[in-house]
């Protein structure tokens, strides 16, 4: 029996090495841990399960059968995170260059389905040059075989990508499928089609950093949700945020230990300028009514006029979209009508609680966005908000214009709870501009026309710049103090907690793609 003991630790040692120490320190050159490294510092100590480590591929073209690594180039298995089971896959660069084959897939796949049937989320950390073109087409059926996985599981359980390296041609639709993609700052890019490509077809010169890189991506393209500085922020950053979310659809949010006390934020009751055209950052007022240091912002650098991330309210996860002042005035415009759909329907599928505040003056007009389709892209966050079955609570801290006002949670697409603060201005737009279509005529023949323009503008702000028509109609539940904001959300989410909504049967909507 030894020798058949010393036979199994020969190859375990063998599949700990992948592709050799000198591929290893060629890694390590470029700045990257290697595959297991990665999965060190992710997992629990001693709890990650490997699975698969000594599948090898089976191709024989091209000389493939005297080039054997066990493994594969990736290392698949389960594991803890803070005490909670996850699965893990983790590509290995150092194994032809992490390239995907038909067994490099099939490992994936298990522990795809694994996931799936055990109701746990599902990470995984991409460093690959692509398919293996050795392999042709089994290496292409293999990446779609992923891409299904991908769908059957969104919704189900929560799925994260972690981009340390190349991601290109047909392998970044995994990750676009994923609900969160991490990159990392100068070793990580994704595309469809790398420099070479794009210059033979578009005669454009174009680095890959420049096309791909997690500045690109997580700034102009979107694609990106988080950019890091290097590979251990990345995997915190994975840490964290599988915090706030359940192990599957099936579960509800973690709730941590909270002892209260004085729920009152006085600061509040400042941070609205006199001048309602003078910007503030709404990330002021999402700080005072969330726990302390909780909230994690997602998709910071793209369309920086809606602030989107996860945060705590007496203990339980919440879920936060918010129009940010500081930023176009906070207007809602393509990209941030579809970054805040993407978010609000997360949060929906996994049970995490919804909160809105509501600082908008309208959509952004112009031949740009109309050509761009914001008629389509704004339905996608109405439609993602109807939809939603979570507990859902608005607060209104200021404008609330137009159109925008239907869009952002309002009572009218089944929010549960919706508050003003005084300072909440409700109505189909401005007054300056309701002014100069409602007294036209009477401004035109005026002997004074600025001072008729001034005195019929304070007079459609003084009926409708203010929040007690929308009251009176019990579309606001109630205006409140500025500084009673965290209480009332505290008694809101916690009398919400229990919500059921029956929606009609239906195989699924049609959202406005």
């Amino acid at each position: 029996m030894q020798h058949k003991i010393d036979l199994l630790n020969t190859k375990r040692a063998e599949s700990l090495l992948g592709g050799g120490e000198k591929r290893i320190e060629d890694q390590h050159k470029k700045g990257k841990l290697t595959a297991r490294e990665r999965l060190h510092f992710l997992m629990d100590e001693g709890s990650f399960n490997e699975i698969g480590a000594f599948v090898t591929h089976r191709s024989k073209d091209f000389g493939m059968e005297n080039q054997q690594f066990l493994g594969d180039g990736v290392i698949t298995g389960y594991g803890k995170i803070n005490g909670r089971l996850v699965y893990v896959f983790s590509q290995d660069f150092t194994v032809f260059g992490g390239s995907l084959s038909e067994t490099h897939a099939e490992k994936i796949c298990k522990v795809m389905d694994l996931a799936l049937k055990n109701g746990a989320p599902f990470i995984g950390l991409n460093d690959s040059g692509g398919a293996r073109i050795q392999e042709g087409v089994v290496s292409l059926g293999g990446y779609a075989d992923i891409f299904y996985r991908n769908t059957i599981a969104s919704g189900v359980i929560p799925q994260i990508s972690a981009i340390m390296g190349p991601c290109a041609g047909g392998a970044v639709y995994s990750p676009a499928i994923t609900d969160f993609i991490m990159m990392v700052e100068n070793t990580s890019y994704m595309f469809v089609t790398g420099p070479n490509v794009v210059k033979t077809v578009t005669h454009e010169e174009v680095s890959s950093e420049e096309l791909g890189g997690a500045s690109v991506h997580s700034s102009k393209s979107g694609v990106a949700h988080f950019s890091c500085a290097n590979e251990i922020e990345c995997i915190n950053q994975i840490k964290k945020i599988l915090s706030y979310m359940p192990g599957n659809c099936e579960e509800k949010t973690p709730l941590l230990n909270y002892s209260g006390g004085n729920e009152k934020r006085i600061n509040l009751n400042s941070i609205i300028p006199q001048n309602p055209n003078q910007p503030y950052d709404i990330r002021e007022v999402i700080e005072e009514v969330t726990d302390a240091d909780s909230f994690f912002e997602v998709h910071k650098n793209f369309a920086e006029n809606i602030v989107v991330g996860f945060a705590r309210i007496a203990g339980r996860s919440i879920g936060i979209v918010a129009n940010q002042p500081a930023f176009l005035a906070g207007v809602l415009d393509i990209n941030s009508s579809t970054k805040a759909a993407r978010f609000v329907r997360f949060c929906d599928c996994f049970n995490i609680p919804l909160l809105v505040f509501e600082d908008v003056p309208g959509f952004l007009p112009g031949t740009d966005q109309e050509w761009h389709a914001i008629i389509t892209n704004g339905a996608k966050l109405l439609y993602a908000f109807s939809e939603a079955t979570v507990p859902r609570i608005t607060v209104i801290t200021r404008k609330a214009y137009g159109g925008a006002y239907d869009v952002m949670n309002s009572k009218h697409i089944g929010a549960d709870l919706n508050f003003a603060w005084p300072s909440a201005e409700i109505a189909v737009m401005g007054a300056k501009g309701a002014t100069e279509i409602i007294f036209k005529k009477e401004i035109q023949d005026a002997t004074n026309k600025i001072e008729k323009a001034a005195e019929k503008e304070k007079e459609y702000a003084d009926i409708f710049a203010n929040p007690y028509r929308a009251a009176e109609r019990g579309f606001i539940d109630e205006v409140i103090i500025p500084e009673e904001t965290r209480e009332r959300l505290i008694a809101g989410f916690e009398m919400l907690q229990n919500k059921v909504v029956n929606m009609p049967r239906k195989k699924h909507g049609n959202i406005p793609l």
